[in-house]
């Protein structure tokens, strides 16, 4: 299977640089899989296709702001993006511009914090100290002096007409680049599927009897990382840290025995149940790393639903899909929402595949 036959031409003026004005207003398309049927609607008319059989399943994993930008002794200006965090002060990061870049090189943030860079690791990886008052948490002092970690292809520029009248953009991104319900902090990129989500449509849903329960996938590059080998199965994943707490498996043991749709909110959702059912052959309390890679061919064990936005050419979140619901019928999905001008990737519209 080839990376090219997953590969679609997307105008640029579709790629969503700012989200809806509100976040259920954005637009949904329905697909269904056994009639290979669409409807458009608009995200709050969600809670129409959703009852007392389906359990909805949500990332709740929270974004940081792992973006630094800092200085060399010499003043050259550095970007650090984190990936994972190894103790209180280690991390794990890309160092741009990485030329010039070695161990023992101080980088100065603030008078509050500084970073030592210890070792090179494999990818062009890093493994940095961070130096900063004993009194100070790490999370905290990120808070200050970091910024939300945006994809590249949002490119702001491109949108100036369609900034926020009098809105600072960061503070603005803080609270759009978040689901409302993200509680564990880890990622470096949001669950794009549960943006839509407000704390009303989420209460809408509960009182139709729709059971609702979270998992947690720190989202990492990977997640959104290009397959740039020709053939998908040479593609290699990045590893991802999933925590699955005892009363979702509860939940979703109980439903598989009522014969109930699992209903997962984004490809993250999908890959951490799938990958804990992989491990252990059935859903239980649960956390590890999933390098899981799913592809057309694959055989869903847990999800029945999925919520999730539209994605990157030659991605690993649309082969995913395409596993779902089936190549040509994605691909029809993309070319009739290319053709209703819906809004791509994160700040994007959605799909609910049935």
């Amino acid at each position: 299977m080839l990376s090219s036959e997953f590969e679609y031409n997307l105008p640029e003026e579709l790629i969503a640089d700012f989200p809806s004005a509100k976040r259920d207003e954005s637009n949904l398309m329905i697909l269904d899989r056994q009639n290979k049927t669409f409807e458009h609607k608009k995200f709050y008319e969600i809670i129409d296709f959703l009852d007392e059989n389906d359990v909805l399943v949500m990332n709740n994993t929270r974004v940081i702001p792992a973006r630094l930008f800092g200085k060399k002794i010499t003043g050259g200006v550095l970007e650090i993006f984190l990936l994972e965090k190894k103790s209180e002060n280690n991390w794990e990061a890309l160092i741009r511009p990485s030329k010039r870049i070695k161990e023992d090189l101080f980088i100065e943030f603030s008078e509050e914090l500084n970073a030592k860079i210890l070792e090179k690791l494999p990818n062009n990886k890093w493994l940095i100290e961070f130096i900063f008052p004993e009194t100070e948490k790490f999370d905290e002092i990120l808070l200050k002096f970091g910024n939300i970690p945006l994809p590249p292809y949002i490119e702001r520029k491109r949108a100036a007409a369609l900034q926020p009248n009098g809105e600072d953009i960061k503070k603005f991104d803080v609270e759009r680049y978040q689901t409302v319900y993200a509680e564990n902090p880890g990622s470096v990129a949001a669950p794009t599927a549960g943006l839509h989500f407000t704390p009303e449509i989420i209460e809408k849903i509960k009182q139709k009897g729709v059971e609702i329960c979270h998992v947690t996938l720190n989202i990492g590059l990977g997640t959104f990382k290009p397959v740039k080998t020709e053939s998908i199965f040479e593609h290699q994943m990045e590893r991802e840290y999933y925590q699955i707490p005892e009363s979702t498996a509860k939940i979703l043991n109980n439903a598989k025995q009522q014969g109930k749709n699992i209903v997962a909110v984004g490809t993250t959702t999908v890959r951490t149940l799938e990958s804990a059912f992989h491990h252990n052959g059935k859903i239980s309390e649960a956390s590890g790393w999933s390098q899981m890679f799913i592809y057309p061919g694959y055989k869903f064990n847990v999800i029945d639903k999925l919520i999730t936005n539209f994605h990157l050419p030659k991605s690993t979140l649309i082969m995913m899909v395409s596993a779902l619901a089936g190549k040509d019928f994605i691909f029809a999905a993309y070319k009739e929402a290319i053709e209703k001008s819906y809004r791509f990737y994160s700040y994007g519209d959605c799909m609910l595949i049935k």
